[in-house]
């Protein structure tokens, strides 16, 4: 299928952005890296990112622009850590067909991030991909893009740079407010409760345990017997919020709330940010938006 659209479009791609041929041109593979990207490059460069807003990374079948965009592109950034490269290998058949180098013309924004594992694994290929649900990491994931986008674009360096400090200091002001306010929630109150499992970065960042009904969406969700093993697990705690993702069918942890009489206290953002113009609408808000809810849930 990709082989047949690039041949399709090719003639096509070459002067896609006549306006702007002296900027770079930069795919990115999902809402969350193509927010990070803007923040630090701006009007400098163009951009396009091949997941749209609402739409699961996990599993995706590129469209006939994203092929050409890809094709053409000066620089290509992914998550890495399983997520384009898992599941159907979307992003590494895309990459593959549109004749482009790993670590040359494509790059894993989580460079440098330490990786944690799907349960009972610990081994590449099983690594949990939602690494941007701490901020600490999403400042690697900045940084990164930052120094790609220096090396491919010289000129421009000292504006990446310049904006590179400034979003940092923003996300480290918002890191260090949650962390002190995540102290106070009582211990028996303490999980995270979503239909997958991508909290673990969040987890262990802000020191709260999760729990989930699968464990990743490249799985079966919402199972009978995930069901039912994690009303029991939620029968033995006071968790007094549930919560569920808004890029998910929500079916399943309204099962789990009917089942345990725990209310769903409010969406949280995990594989995508918001529309634009909505609560959510980029990686900083998306964060503060999860942040301010699950302390405000867990906290009553």
């Amino acid at each position: 299928m990709f082989t047949a659209f690039l041949l399709l479009l090719s003639a096509c791609g070459g002067d896609d952005n006549s306006s702007d041929n002296d900027k770079l041109d930069v795919v990115t593979t999902n809402s969350i890296i193509w927010d990070i990207t803007n923040n630090i490059a701006g009007e400098k460069i163009n951009l396009h990112s091949i997941v749209p807003v609402g739409k699961d990374p996990h599993e995706y079948e590129p469209l006939p622009e994203d092929i050409v965009k890809s094709t053409d592109a000066d620089l290509v950034f992914y998550n890495g850590l399983n997520l384009e490269t898992g599941g159907n290998a979307w992003f590494s058949k895309l990459m593959n067909n549109a004749n482009k180098q790993e670590n040359e013309d494509y790059f894993p924004v989580s460079d440098g991030v330490d990786p944690l594992y799907l349960e009972d694994s610990n081994e590449e290929g099983k690594e949990d991909p939602h690494a941007w649900l701490n901020l600490e990491n999403g400042i690697v994931y900045a940084q990164n893009i930052t120094k790609h986008l220096s090396e491919k674009d010289p000129d421009n360096q000292a504006f990446y740079e310049e904006n590179l400090e400034e979003y940092v200091a923003k996300l480290q002001e918002l890191d260090a407010e949650a962390k002190d306010k995540f102290q106070t929630i009582s211990d028996d109150k303490k999980m995270i409760v979503t239909s997958e499992g991508c909290f673990k970065y969040f987890s262990k960042a802000y020191d709260i345990p999760s729990a989930y009904i699968w464990e990743i969406n490249t799985e079966e969700e919402g199972t009978p017997n995930q069901i039912k093993d994690l009303v029991t697990k939620l029968n033995e705690t006071e968790v007094p919020a549930l919560f569920i993702e808004s890029s998910v069918d929500d079916r399943p942890m309204k099962t789990i709330s009917k089942e345990t009489g725990i209310d769903i206290y409010s969406k949280v953002f995990t594989d995508s940010i918001a529309e634009e113009g909505e609560n959510g609408d980029s990686y900083y808000s998306m964060m503060k938006w999860n942040l301010d809810n699950i302390y405000e849930g867990l906290s009553q």
